[in-house]
This record gives C-alpha cells, sequence and structure tokens, in this order.
C-alpha cells in the first residue's frame, strides 16, 4: 500500500510539505474531493461509493502513530476517501478503536467496513462480536459487515446471523472476504446468500488472479470487488512496482510516482473499490489523487504486456 512505512519517503518527493507551509490548501482539497466523487462504484443496492476508500490493517498498533493515524484517516475522509475498511483482528480492536477515534463528529460522512472472524461467524457469536464492534468504533451500525474468510461455520449459518443483524439495523448490509469463484457460486444457492453486496480480495498488477474468473463472475452479477493491499504488501512484488520500465514510464507521462500508475491500474473500472492504507498524509494525498489518473487504451495495453492476465485459473491469492 501507498502508505507503508518501510518506503523511502523519496518515493513521494512530489508530495513532500515545504517548511512552515501545508501540504495542500482547501481549494485543492476540493479539486480532489470532486475528482474523486466522479469515480463512483455502484453496490447491488444502488448505493454508490468513491472507488478508493482507505484500509487500517497494521494501525491502531503502536501508542505512538496513534495522532499520525487518526489524522491520516481524518485527511482521507476529507479529500473524499469516505469508505473505511477495518476488522475486529486488526490489532485486536485496535485498528476500530482508532478507526472510531478518527471518525467522531464525522460518522455521517462515512461508509464504515469492519470483518467478523470465521469462528466469530456463528448464530451463537456474531451477535456479540458486532456488538464489541460497535462498541470499540462508538457507533450504533456498520455500513457494510463483511464474513473475513471462510471458516468452519457452514455458511447458511453465517448468512443467518447476517440477516438478523440487518434486520434489527445493527449493519445495513453484508458481504465476504476472500472467497473465490467456487465459493461465490455456493454463496448465491444459499438461501439468501443473493443479498452479499461485495467481495473484498487481494487485487494489484502483481497479482492478477481474480482477473481470469472471479472479476468477470462479480461483475456478471452486479457485485464489485473490494481491492485490499492494492499496492503489494512489500517483497519482491512491491519492488517490481516500484521500478518496472513501462510503469515508470508512464509515471513520467503522468508526472506522477510509480505506486500511483499502479494504484490507478486497479481503479480502472468501476466495478472495484481499492483500499490503500496510509499514516503519512502525503502518501493519503498520493493515494487520492492516483484516482484522477485517467489511462489510454495503449497505457493498459502496455502495462498488459508488463503483468499479464493469467491464461489458466489460479489459486486465490490471500495475505
Amino acid at each position: 500500500m501507498i502508505g507503508s512505512e518501510s518506503k523511502s519517503a523519496s518515493t513521494y518527493t512530489h508530495f513532500h510539505k515545504k517548511k512552515g507551509s501545508s501540504l495542500m490548501n482547501e481549494k485543492k482539497i476540493e479539486a480532489i474531493r470532486n475528482s474523486l466523487a466522479k469515480r463512483m462504484v455502484t453496490l447491488p443496492d444502488g448505493t454508490s461509493l468513491p472507488c478508493l476508500g482507505q484500509g487500517t490493517w497494521y494501525m491502531g498498533e503502536n501508542p505512538q502513530m496513534r495522532d499520525k493515524e487518526i489524522t491520516a484517516l481524518q485527511l482521507g475522509i476529507d479529500l473524499g476517501m469516505t469508505l473505511i475498511d477495518t476488522a475486529e483482528m486488526y490489532g485486536d480492536g485496535g485498528a476500530e478503536r482508532l478507526a472510531g477515534e478518527a471518525i467522531k463528529g464525522r460518522r455521517d460522512r462515512v461508509f464504515l467496513v469492519s470483518k467478523v472472524y470465521p469462528h466469530h461467524a456463528g448464530q451463537d457469536m456474531i451477535s456479540k462480536a458486532c456488538e464489541d464492534s460497535l462498541q470499540r468504533l462508538g457507533t450504533d451500525h456498520l455500513d457494510l459487515y463483511l464474513l473475513h474468510w471462510r471458516g468452519r461455520i457452514p455458511l447458511a449459518e453465517t448468512i443467518e446471523g447476517m440477516e438478523k443483524l440487518r434486520r434489527e439495523g445493527k449493519i445495513v448490509r453484508w458481504g465476504v472476504s476472500n472467497f473465490d469463484t467456487a465459493d461465490m457460486e455456493e454463496l448465491l444457492n444459499t438461501p439468501d446468500g443473493a443479498n452479499c453486496a461485495v467481495n473484498q480480495v487481494l487485487y494489484h498488477l502483481g497479482s492478477r488472479g481474480i482477473d481470469f474468473d472471479l472479476l468477470p463472475w462479480q461483475r456478471e452479477h452486479n457485485m464489485p470487488i473490494m481491492a485490499y493491499s492494492p499496492l503489494a504488501q512489500g517483497g519482491s512484488l512491491r519492488n517490481r512496482l516500484l521500478n518496472d520500465p513501462v510503469i515508470l514510464d508512464l509515471a513520467g507521462k503522468y508526472r506522477v510516482t510509480p505506486l500511483q500508475i499502479a494504484l490507478a491500474w486497479t481503479l480502472r473500472s468501476d466495478h472495484v473499490i481499492a483500499i490503500p492504507k496510509a499514516v503519512q498524509e502525503e502518501h493519503v494525498l498520493a493515494n487520492a489523487e492516483a484516482a484522477a489518473i485517467q489511462f489510454t487504451q495503449e497505457d493498459l495495453i502496455k502495462l498488459d504486456q508488463a503483468f499479464p492476465k493469467p491464461n489458466r485459473k489460479m489459486p486465490l491469492d490471500i495475505i
């Protein structure tokens, strides 16, 4: 993700603050917000969301980073990245507490997403898990509640629990995460499974397995993908995104960073919502500005050649 603190700040020199000056002014914030408002993704129930949200994985774990993380999330909201994704797993609830602090006084502007552990997704535990998340977040409802990954509890039982939470007003809608095509088929063939709003999976230029079958399947069923780690988590894949000649060429063409090119690629359709995490303000800004990059068909062909779409079924990448 663009906000990875392991990266050298030199990657983002274009966005550094000047001593004694603000990172951006209100006019620039409004311009970015207006740009994001033109890039919307529609959920099955007709709700429109910006194509770019904010992740919170690894947030809320270091008290020394708390203020910086809250400020980053609030800046993202101001820029139009109003979807915030978290989970009870992240920092053992620490990320939810931090997100709750960030949205105080802003809850009505935020589309709030959290995720339940698979072992909490049974009828006997899902209600308490949701209540605990709501308490940590300081809110009375979630806009979207996801099953974090598939476990041993039958899908029918989890769906029943989700539907009960929906009737009680504790969640507005529900979805899943880390489900492959066969899982989605089974889900839709389960009573009330068609009420699933999204599937959140790993997706970026270096991990294109879902382009073969899952993404087309979801498009056919009018169900968006939510892409986590849209810029790779690190290691060789991240290094390739930073140093690939085609990406570097396009970064020069559009006068942006390589990671902004990679993020813009993830956002190239109207069927994917990306949720990168960022802690530094300049990284939040870089993420938001990436949504304004509009590739030509020639650009996309070059990226497809450098990072080919798979020609066969691939196992679902999960981190």
